[in-house]
């Protein structure tokens, strides 16, 4: 984020912690969005490098009765994106290109991003567009705009929070809020990692998931290969489902999800 966007918030406002009770805004601030009883307070995750621009727009999301939590890299927004309602995401990060990371986001989830960047050609718009971001913003932008914009995106997207979070695959039951899996009605018995990497597969039934998204989606690690460790759990999951077929290798690639 600039300076223009940052002058626009207080900075008087105090620090508060991620995604807790937002505070009260100063007198004369716009009024918050509804909140218990009319609508659930919105989870904004600000991904942005630029300390004093994060520090400067988390603020303002408070101000005006948001949650808010902001992270420095591309890594870590894929490890937290799926606490947010909402993600405000530059493009320009030091682990992962920014277009990377939204696809990534998008092929498990449909939680709402936003792309707020420097890159502003008409190829840029298409790009990010094109790897899932729900709007665009170039820098330097209006920060009554974002809010707006934050709103507009919101409406669009409220329909699709009621996506079930169980999964369906065949005699296979994936249950991503009490972290369950069944086969045939009967419990398989997985550890942490291997219900993340078998719900990730399941996710995107017919889709090769690369490695690569493997690491950084179930490992947080974006820098090695750690192929064995991949192997190890692919492994291990296909004793425990009863069948090598469930999690199919394509060579060179990654993994999907199978059935026998």
């Amino acid at each position: 984020m600039n300076r223009q966007a940052s002058d626009l918030l207080d900075p008087r406002t105090e620090q508060h912690h991620p995604f807790t009770t937002p505070p009260q805004p100063h007198r004369g601030a716009a009024p918050p969005p509804p909140t218990t009883g009319e609508r659930q307070v919105l989870r904004v995750l600000v991904v942005e490098s630029e300390t004093r621009a994060a520090d400067a727009l988390v603020q303002g999301l408070l101000r005006q009765g948001y949650r808010a939590e902001s992270v420095a890299t591309g890594g870590k927004a894929l490890q937290l994106h799926q606490q947010a309602d909402l993600i405000l995401l530059d493009l320009d990060l030091p682990d992962l290109d920014g277009l990377e990371v939204c696809r990534s986001v998008r092929s498990v989830s449909d939680t709402p991003i936003i792309a707020v960047t420097g890159r502003g050609s008409e190829l840029d718009r298409v790009l990010g567009l094109q790897a899932g971001s729900d709007d665009y913003m170039v820098k330097p932008y209006g920060f009554r705009e974002l809010l707006a914009r934050i709103e507009a995106v919101m409406r669009r997207a409220r329909p699709r929070q009621t996506v079930s979070r169980i999964i369906d695959h065949g005699p296979l039951r994936i249950d991503a809020t009490t972290r369950e899996a069944t086969l045939d009605g009967r419990p398989v018995d997985l550890t942490r990692k291997e219900f993340d990497l078998l719900h990730l597969l399941a996710s995107q039934p017919g889709a090769v998931i690369s490695r690569r998204q493997l690491m950084t989606q179930v490992w947080d690690d974006t820098w090695s290969h750690r192929g064995r460790t991949i192997d190890t759990h692919v492994s291990s999951l296909r004793g425990k489902l009863g069948s090598s077929n469930w999690i199919i290798t394509v060579r060179g690639v990654g993994f999907r999800l199978g059935h026998p």
